[in-house]
This record gives structure tokens, sequence and C-alpha cells, in this order.
């Protein structure tokens, strides 16, 4: 059951914020919602936003510049927390990157995280939560993120195409295997390296698939962004994309950096991407 904390009018629309228990998660949930004004006469289609380190519900509503460009497509935003909240797990807000903030989108199975940190199950419960509760057309929902968001996005769009019809990301961590945020995220909720990272890896996931996506599936990534030489590793992405004969539009952009003056700027063409497939 979906408990509404507030609704804002905009662009026409309402921008909602909503509270549930998750049973997947096993703790209270949070989740943010903008309806199109299309959507007061029937199901429209739906997009996925997963934020990234530190965020919340709210911040790519507030940040993102989304609203205005979804009105006019006519398309449902939904952006989940990044973490559970109150599990009280030993040390989960001593460190940005890990923890409250940094549920990287997985299902954690060493014991201190295994019991709340299920996000990549959370995703999957949200889905068809919004399918039960909100005017969600089945069938034609996409998915994009941000840094670790962007991890989630391209994982769970590899792992469950059949739920996701179209992908994109800014600035995605793309080889969480081999980068420091992913290395102490992966040894901390799924424990020593193992085939269990492989399978929240999206260069890997990538490159023993065959173009899963065909219609394509578009980066954006800033030159200046202080984390791409040792954390985003786009070039294995690009790389597995090329091993799959998946089709990738990968765009660099000089001066832009990994926050969120870069992400609204190339905002309207993501959702463009996606109202194009969805």
């Amino acid at each position: 059951m979906l408990e509404l904390l507030s609704e804002h009018a905009c662009f026409g629309g309402v921008q909602r914020f909503y509270r549930h228990a998750s049973a997947a998660i096993g703790l209270p949930m949070r989740f943010s919602v903008y309806l199109p004004p299309q959507a007061a006469a029937g199901k429209v289609p739906a997009l996925f936003y997963l934020a990234g380190l530190t965020c919340t519900e709210e911040t790519f509503m507030i940040k993102g510049g989304a609203q205005r460009v979804a009105a006019r497509e006519g398309l449902i935003l939904i952006a989940p927390d990044t973490s559970p909240r109150g599990a009280g797990v030993p040390g989960e807000t001593d460190n940005w990157d890990l923890g409250v903030g940094a549920g990287f989108y997985l299902d954690a199975t060493e014991p201190a995280w295994s019991r709340h940190y299920r996000m990549h199950s959370y995703l999957l419960e949200l889905h068809q939560l919004v399918l039960e509760s909100l005017p969600v057309q089945a069938g034609r929902i996409g998915i994009m993120g941000h840094s670790m968001g962007g991890h989630g996005a391209l994982v769970m769009a590899l792992r469950h195409p059949e739920l996701f019809a179209s992908v994109s990301a800014f600035a995605p961590i793309c080889a969480p295997s081999h980068c420091p945020w992913g290395e102490k995220a992966f040894g901390a909720y799924l424990g020593p390296r193992s085939a269990a990272w492989d399978e929240y890896d999206a260069s890997t996931l990538m490159a023993r698939s065959r173009a899963p996506f065909p219609r394509g599936i578009l980066i954006d990534q800033g030159l200046a962004d202080k984390f791409l030489p040792d954390q985003l590793h786009l070039e294995r992405f690009e790389a597995a994309c090329r091993q799959a004969a998946q089709p990738l539009q990968l765009r660099r952009h000089a001066g832009y950096d990994h926050g969120y003056y870069f992400i609204s700027t190339f905002m309207e063409d993501h959702i463009g991407f996606h109202a194009g497939i969805i």
C-alpha cells in the first residue's frame, strides 16, 4: 500500500513522493514519481531513474530538470531511494560510498548486509508495484541512471530486458569489479571476489550477451569528470559492446564534470531517446 507523503503541481502534471513497506528490503522505502498531464487520461510509458552515491529519491526530481520534458513526451518518471534507511548495520553511516546512500543496486549476501541491503530485488518489487498502483503502461518502461545509478541501470536492463525496453546512463560505473568504489562495495556486500561479482558488472554482462538492445544504448560522459580515469572505465563497456555487436552511442563532452549541471544539460536528449523507443 502506498502512502502519499506530498504532491506538487508541476508542468501541468503532479510531482509526488511516496513511502511504502518493502517486502524485499524489510523496511519502509521511499520513492518519487512525476505524473505528466497525459496520465490523467490513461496509462502512459514510464522511465526509471537510478541516482548515484549519497543521493535520495528527491535528488533527481529537484536537480535533473526532467519534468518539463517528461510532460511534453507523456512519460512517467520514477526515482527510488539509493539504499535502505534505518537498517542498523554497524558502520553503515561511516562512509559516503558504502552503506546508507550507497546500496549499489545489488542484493548483498554477506551476513551483516544481506537482511536489508537488497536493492536489486527492491527494484523488481518497485517495477511491479508501479504497474499495479500507477497509470504505467506495461511493456513500455525504460531505465536510466547516473554514476552508481548508471551502473544499476545498465545491470538491471541487461539482466531483465523483458522488463526494460530501453536504457541510458550518465557517467556510469561501467566495470565496478575493477574500480575502487566497486571493489569496496562488492567486497563488503558480496564477499571476496567471485562469480557473484560478475552478475553486477555491466561490462561482464554485456560481453556475454548478443545485441540485447538492438535500438541502441545512450551514454553521456563529461571529460572534466574527476572520477573518469579511475572509477568509471567506460572503455571496458565500449569494448564489451563491440564484442556483443551492441549499438552504443557514447558521447564525450569537453568541460563537463560528474554533477547535475552536466546531467541537466543532456537530460532532454535522454528522455527523447527513451520516448523514441518506449
